[in-house]
C-alpha cells in the first residue's frame, strides 16, 4: 500500500509551535532593526525637558527630529550637549524595559545629553543685538520674531535679547537661541566660557556635527500635534559677505547672562 508523502511531512503540534515562535522572533528582530535604522538615519523622537522654547514647544512635548535635510537659519534643531550646557539629571527615570525601548527608538529620548534651540546664525553669519528698533539682526537684516517669541501675560513678546552682543559664527558651527529668551541659557550665555583646548567663547557655538536632527513636528500630546515650519523672516536674511572664520569674533568681551 502506497504511503502519502505529504502526510508524513506534516509537522506535529510541537513543530508548528516552534515554527510560529521562530517566525515571531524574526519579525520582532526585523522590526527592531528597522526602528533603529529609522532612528539613526531618518527620524528620532525626543521629549522637551525645559521652558527654553516656550510657547513653540512646552515641557513634555514629544517632538520628531528628522535627519534627511540640511540645517538652515530658523530651524529648530536637536543637538548633543557636548559643551556641557546642562546637568546630568534625566527628565524621566526609565525602567530597564523603557530604556531598551528608548534605545531602539520606540520611546522618545529622555537624555539630557541633548538640547533643542532655534538656529539664528549659520557659519560666517554676523548676529547682533540689537538695532535701533530693538530687533536682532543677522548680516545686517532685522529679524521679525514676534511670531515665535514667548509672549508675556499682557500678550507682548519678550525682548529678543537683554544682552547686547555682536558675533561672527565660526566655520562648522551654529549660533542658537531659545524662543523664550528670558528662560533660555543659549549661545548668548556661553560667550565667555573657557573650555580646555578651546578659545574663549567657542563653546557658545554648536558644532554642526553635534546636530541630531531638525525639528519636524510635535506628535504628542495630541492636542498640540502640529508641524514646525521655518519662520519666513529667515528667508530675507542675506548671505554673509565673507567666508566663515576659523575662530569666532565676539564683541564685547566678558559677556554673561
Amino acid at each position: 500500500m502506497a504511503v502519502d508523502a505529504s502526510a508524513q511531512a506534516e509537522p506535529g503540534w510541537w513543530g508548528r509551535l516552534w515554527r510560529l515562535v521562530r517566525e515571531t522572533v524574526i519579525i520582532l528582530v526585523g522590526a527592531l532593526v528597522f526602528s533603529m535604522l529609522l532612528q539613526h538615519f531618518v527620524a528620532q523622537p525626543f521629549i522637551i525637558p525645559s521652558r527654553s522654547m516656550e510657547n513653540t514647544l512646552k515641557i513634555g512635548d514629544r517632538v520628531i527630529a528628522q535627519k534627511l535635510t540640511d540645517v538652515h537659519r530658523g530651524d529648530i534643531v536637536v543637538f548633543k550637549d557636548s559643551g556641557e550646557w546642562l546637568g546630568s539629571e534625566p527628565l524621566v527615570n526609565r525602567s530597564p524595559v523603557g530604556q531598551a525601548l528608548e534605545f531602539v527608538g520606540l520611546l522618545p529620548d529622555t537624555s539630557v545629553n541633548y538640547l533643542i534651540k532655534r538656529v539664528i546664525g549659520m557659519p560666517g553669519d554676523t548676529v547682533a543685538c540689537c538695532d535701533d528698533t530693538g530687533h536682532l539682526t543677522v548680516n545686517g537684516a532685522a529679524l521679525q520674531e514676534d511670531g515665535y517669541l514667548y509672549r508675556k501675560e499682557d500678550g507682548e513678546p519678550v525682548a529678543p535679547s537683554d544682552i547686547s552682543f555682536s558675533v561672527v559664527v565660526p566655520a562648522g558651527r551654529l549660533f542658537v537661541m531659545g524662543d523664550h529668551r528670558n528662560a533660555s541659557a543659549d549661545s548668548r550665555c556661553h560667550l565667555s566660557d573657557s573650555m580646555p583646548g578651546e578659545t574663549t567663547g567657542e563653546n557658545a557655538f554648536v558644532p554642526l556635527a553635534d546636530v541630531a536632527g531638525v525639528g519636524w513636528a510635535i506628535f504628542a500630546p495630541f492636542d498640540r500635534t502640529r508641524m514646525l515650519p521655518r519662520p519666513r523672516t529667515f528667508d530675507t536674511i542675506p548671505a554673509p559677505d565673507r567666508p566663515a572664520p576659523d575662530e569666532a569674533v565676539i564683541e564685547p568681551e566678558n559677556i554673561v547672562c
